[in-house]
């Protein structure tokens, strides 16, 4: 709340006659203004409340007073070059009864709200890139827009580790049935995945000599018709698992969620059945973080996850990264709150 004076002068008559004036001060209240955030996310009735990032931001939002707009991606539109949705009131409750409830839709200009956060699911498709086409013409009209649609689009989430050799492994992406053999020849054990995934659908562990890569390569490239990425297998990700290290504004939250996969499975990732464990950062997440967090917060990419397995980055995630629930349970925080202030403060800086 801003405090300012302003001079007044007060006219009284009190006899017959005579008119006399008194100075006075009075302090004018500015009512602090109340941002709007319009969140793009996958359907609200069907999030898992104890585990779901976005509700944690939302709730965050809410609480330090934001007037929340729901929409999911098949609201957005354009018209003549302006982006429009068929938005909802939505609040929010820490209730995992009732989460939510929705006011009736109705037609937003986008680029109105002080944010938009984008925060639909993979897989990056077609359709998701069409959307950030939305988002930028949004962006474009006034909003700020997290993250920044142009990096959603250049950043995929797999290939985008080639901008920091020094933090992955070897890593290969190719079409090639020949090279991903010779890959595996080479680094003997080899993690081979779509670029299009999420949740560890269709991550492969396989080797050479294995009569079933044949049939990954094919499955994956579809005869050589589709990229695919290969990476040397890293054992640590059996007993210290899958870290994933959140990055807000290029600064790192000070612990990691280790994901520590099945004893009969390989892939560390929770929709997969992996279990989540809160850590400390190591010396080598932070410089890994260092190393990539203020180069994407440079690009617009405010909140964003890496993810380390034995010291080494394999994914860097600017969708819609997770893990914010089980490290506020685990450790107290309130990472909501610490993305929405950075929302806060990018658009103080923006002057809208």
């Amino acid at each position: 709340m801003r405090k300012g004076k302003l001079r007044g002068v007060l006219t009284y008559r009190n006899t017959p006659g005579y008119a006399g004036h008194v100075t006075f001060l009075r302090s004018e209240l500015v009512m602090p203004k109340v941002l709007s955030l319009a969140v793009v996310m996958d359907p609200i009735a069907k999030i898992k409340f104890a585990k779901d990032s976005t509700l944690a931001m939302l709730l965050a939002a809410s609480a330090r007073g934001w007037k929340l707009m729901y929409f999911e991606q098949s609201d957005l539109f354009l018209r003549d070059g302006i982006a429009f949705g068929h938005g909802r009131p939505l609040e929010v409750y820490n209730d995992s009864q009732k989460w939510f409830d929705l006011g009736p839709s109705r037609i937003c200009r986008l680029g109105e709200f002080d944010c938009v956060f984008m925060r639909k699911d993979p897989p990056f498709d077609a359709e998701y890139i069409y959307s950030t086409y939305i988002l930028e013409r949004a962006e474009l009209q006034g909003a700020f827009v997290a993250n920044k649609p142009q990096g959603l689009r250049d950043m995929n989430e797999k290939v985008f580790t080639a901008w920091f050799p020094q933090c992955c492994a070897p890593t290969l992406i190719t079409r090639s049935a020949a090279d991903i053999n010779a890959f595996a020849a080479e680094h003997g054990k080899i993690v081979v995945k779509p670029l299009d995934g999420m949740g560890g659908k269709s991550i492969f562990v396989t080797e050479t000599g294995d009569k079933n890569l044949p049939v990954i390569i094919e499955t994956l490239t579809d005869y050589g018709q589709r990229f695919a990425i290969a990476q040397r297998y890293l054992p640590e990700i059996a007993a210290t698992g899958d870290a994933r290290v959140l990055i807000i504004d290029g600064q790192p939250v000070p612990y990691a969620l280790a994901r520590i996969p099945l004893p009969t499975d390989n892939r560390g990732n929770l929709a997969a059945g992996a279990k989540g464990v809160g850590r400390e950062l190591t010396e080598r997440d932070r410089w890994l973080a260092a190393e990539i967090g203020p180069a994407l917060a440079q690009k617009g990419m405010v909140f964003v996850g890496i993810d380390v397995i034995g010291g080494f980055v394999t994914e860097i995630n600017v969708t819609s990264p997770t893990g914010i629930r089980e490290l506020d349970q685990q450790f107290g925080l309130n990472i909501g709150v610490m993305v929405i202030e950075a929302f806060e403060r990018r658009i103080a800086a923006r002057g809208k």
